[in-house]
């Protein structure tokens, strides 16, 4: 049974010392099957190296608290990626697993051929064909950003932070980003045809304009436009793009008219049906809408079909470049600490060398004093090690905090931390243990 003594939880260091001798009580004191696993001369060293430890207490703290620092920039970088690649996950999960969508083509330079048809973006005629002749059993929706920016709503007195996506899409944007109507309806084929002044407003449009009262019927007022709500959408929460807890959906024929021109960028969003092939619908996709671009067969593609299990390779692929960026930081800074602890540790050897060569004279053997520095060496990387996981976690969860994403402890990047402390205490200790080691006790005992 593991016993503690409470005169750990007094004089001087007590937490350090409680932490420590906790933690050798329980690995090393644990007894498996009658055998003892620590000696008492392993007891000894330890108490000497905290000893040490309390009388340089502040070179000792000053070494720690870099430690702390490189293993805290290491464990709040990875622990931030880690929350935001599963923000990242959880947004583009909602889309489902077998959703994708057609795009323009955003990224990198622009698309050259070696014939110009196409405008950069998917126009409106373009995108509607495709909806009307692609007729795989699937979701189709038809999508645009109203304003190419975020915009405010009001309804009355009241109105919300300027912090709102206005989109402009067809009955399926809500069913394809795997969102459900909470109260009244979604559009239906009179609003679509008609180009009706209605929309459907998310949960956190709904708790600013409407706290106390049901909001279908009313009215609210997109710039100098006035929609009656149909619909609220049911709370999505955070997300690492826009939530639809922050948008409010018009019709695109609607929007047409009003708000959106001739240069909007138009998208594509397809949810194929039960039990259809995602990579045969895409193919199929593919092939009609170069088609409606006109493209030849030596055109390439100037359009994107993005997928959401495309998305998370990017993610991983920037994952994986910020985790090496994050372990250069964290090493970099533990080298500087791995220097300032091995300086301690020359110094606390020529400082104690009457005493080292007094224990030598009583019996210890120069492997007990080199176990003795090295001891030292491990318990200062340790607590500095322990410090710098805390507050690694920390910061990186802060950015949890401010997303409203969940909390995330990055494990296995914890247990390369410990082995990473582990190596630079080994490594800032050897040279001063062996130092000590070798002194000659008549020599010693002379020094002055």
């Amino acid at each position: 049974m593991l016993k503690i003594s409470l005169v750990i939880f007094g004089g001087k260091g007590k937490v350090i010392k409680f932490i420590f001798l906790f933690l050798s009580n329980y690995l090393f004191r644990t007894r498996m099957k009658g055998l003892k696993v620590v000696s008492p001369l392993f007891r000894e060293n330890f108490n000497v190296a905290m000893n040490s430890i309390r009388n340089n207490r502040l070179r000792s703290i000053l070494t720690i608290t870099i430690i702390a620092i490189g293993i805290t920039s290491l464990v709040g970088i990875q622990t931030a990626i880690e929350v935001l690649s599963n923000s990242v996950s959880e947004s583009y999960g909602r889309m489902g697993a077998s959703a994708f969508s057609i795009n323009a083509e955003y990224y990198g330079q622009s698309v050259q051929h070696k014939r110009g048809i196409n405008r950069r973006q998917l126009t409106y005629e373009q995108v509607t064909r495709f909806v009307k002749e692609f007729d795989v059993p699937c979701v189709k929706s038809i999508h645009a950003n109203a304003f190419s920016g975020y915009t405010e709503v009001k309804s009355g007195s009241l109105k919300t932070d300027p912090n709102i996506v206005v989109i402009a899409a067809n009955e399926n944007y809500i069913l394809y980003r795997m969102g459900d109507i909470d109260l009244g309806r979604n559009f239906n084929s009179s609003d679509m045809d008609n180009g009706s002044y209605v929309c459907m407003i998310g949960e956190n449009i709904r708790k600013v304009l409407f706290p106390n009262e049901a909001p279908i019927d009313k009215i609210i007022t997109i710039g100098s436009v006035r929609y009656k709500v149909i619909g609220t959408i049911k709370p999505q929460g955070n997300t690492f793009d826009t939530s639809l807890d922050d948008m409010v959906v018009i019709p695109y024929t609607n929007a047409r008219y009003i708000f959106l021109s001739n240069d909007t960028y138009y998208n594509i969003g397809i949810v194929p049906g039960a039990n259809q092939d995602r990579e045969v619908i895409m193919e199929k996709a593919k092939s009609l809408f170069r088609v409606i671009r006109r493209l030849g067969p030596r055109d390439a593609d100037d359009f994107r079909i993005f997928s959401s299990d495309a998305m998370e390779q990017d993610l991983n692929d920037m994952k994986a470049k910020l985790s090496s960026a994050a372990l250069v930081i964290g090493l970099i800074t533990l080298l500087g600490a791995a220097i300032g602890l091995m300086n301690i540790m020359l110094v606390s050897v020529k400082e104690r060398t009457k005493e080292i060569g007094t224990r030598k004279t009583l019996g210890a053997t120069s492997k007990t004093i080199e176990q003795q520095f090295f001891m030292e060496a491990i318990v200062i990387g340790q607590i500095g090690g322990f410090f710098g996981i805390i507050l690694g976690i920390i910061v990186g969860n802060i950015v949890a905090i401010s997303m409203k994403a969940s909390f995330a402890v990055p494990w296995k990047w914890l247990i390369i931390s410990v082995v990473i402390c582990l190596v630079v205490s080994v490594l800032s200790g050897y040279m001063p243990a062996r130092r000590a080691a070798a002194l000659n006790p008549i020599d010693a005992l002379r020094y002055e």
